[in-house]
């Protein structure tokens, strides 16, 4: 098949997320399955195995792709529509199948970076339109979470299939540093909420000691920064083999994401025999299996309570850290890549 992905940003881009590495593997796997796959994207484009194009700018984008499409339509078979809060409409602008494929749901992630009028716009781009431009659509969702989510928009449950992406980090033998040793590993972006960490972190550090290493970049870096306690410590950006370094040290991951589509440094953590603590939200409670490969708390106190807990208790973090390794384990490309060729298949048949 010749496929399209319409995506916001390829893996090149500083601010890429689990988004741009969900759609790089499914690319890359399909092309060395035989099919033809082209990244149309805004942003720097990075060297793949399939061909990656830059369309526009962040925002540009979405008033170009029809015209880029436009010149790549003969002999396209089926489009991968990648919603990041607004998708491409492209059902409106070309005739060829389209599957829309949906990390999770911005809802209340607008009013987070946005002001009041322009979250309300993206609200109604994504709450309203989106499903009724998509009615006949199949959809695809990385979680059970995100799957509600899209159904509580009004899209047709039948319409949609879960598929849990898979890790491609490989396991790695954990050295926990002798000392206390936390880990934030995310993009520094409003959703993210790092600033709930730190502010935790000044009701755990007197009871724990130890270091909160922030892993990772982003325009909330510099404030981050300006507020954090004692005994935390900013990386910014990190290559692969820190990154498995810090793991490696890491006794607990601590993620207060707000949402997430699924939880992709939750489930590397989880491959290096990291458990995760986190917030009961959407996306994480899908990737955390509470009380067995981390834990997961309802608000702030209860969060400081199963930090400290999880600090004091080995024994159970231990446990813990090897159901986590475990579970990752289930988790295979190649499994996520069979399911999400046959929908493909199917939805060019069905045309």
């Amino acid at each position: 098949m010749r496929i399209v992905f319409l995506a916001w940003r390829d893996t090149a881009h500083s601010q890429a997320g689990g988004s741009e590495v969900v759609v790089d593997q499914l690319a890359s796997r399909l092309t060395e399955r035989g099919h033809h796959v082209e990244l149309l994207h805004g942003g720097p484009s990075g060297t793949h195995p399939y061909r990656s194009s830059r369309i526009g700018g962040n925002y540009s984008q979405y008033l170009r792709a029809p015209f880029s499409f436009f010149r790549r339509r003969h002999g396209v078979d089926v489009v991968i529509d990648v919603e990041n809060g607004i998708p491409y409409f492209s059902p409106l602008w070309q005739r060829k199948p389209v599957i829309g494929l949906v990390h999770h749901i911005h809802t209340e992630q607008w009013r987070m970076q946005f002001p009041e009028p322009v979250a309300a716009v993206g609200r109604w781009l994504e709450g309203r339109l989106m499903p009724l431009v998509y009615r006949r659509a199949p959809f695809v969702t990385v979680s059970p979470s995100t799957t509600k989510g899209l159904a509580d928009l009004g899209v047709v449950p039948s319409h949609i299939t879960t598929i849990e992406m898979g890790l491609d980090f490989d396991p790695l033998e954990p050295a926990p540093s002798a000392e206390p040793r936390f880990i934030v590993l995310s993009r520094l972006v409003p959703h993210k909420r790092v600033e709930l960490a730190l502010k935790m972190w000044d009701s755990v550090r007197p009871v724990t000691g130890g270091t909160l290493v922030v892993v990772g970049d982003g325009p909330e870096l510099d404030n981050l920064r300006a507020i954090a306690g004692p005994n935390v410590e900013f990386t910014g950006w990190v290559d692969e083999e820190r990154k498995r370094y810090e793991l490696s040290q890491a006794w607990v991951l601590i993620h207060p994401a707000h949402h997430e589509g699924w939880g992709t440094v939750v489930m590397e953590a989880a491959a290096a025999s990291v458990p995760t603590l986190a917030f009961d939200v959407a996306g994480v409670r899908d990737s955390v299996d509470n009380g067995v490969s981390g834990m997961l708390a309802s608000n702030e106190n209860e969060f400081i309570e199963k930090w400290i807990s999880l600090a004091s208790e080995p024994i159970r973090r231990t446990k813990m850290a090897d159901a986590a390794r475990l579970r990752a384990a289930t988790f295979t490309w190649d499994r996520a890549v069979d399911m999400f060729e046959a929908i493909l298949h199917t939805t060019v048949r069905e045309q």
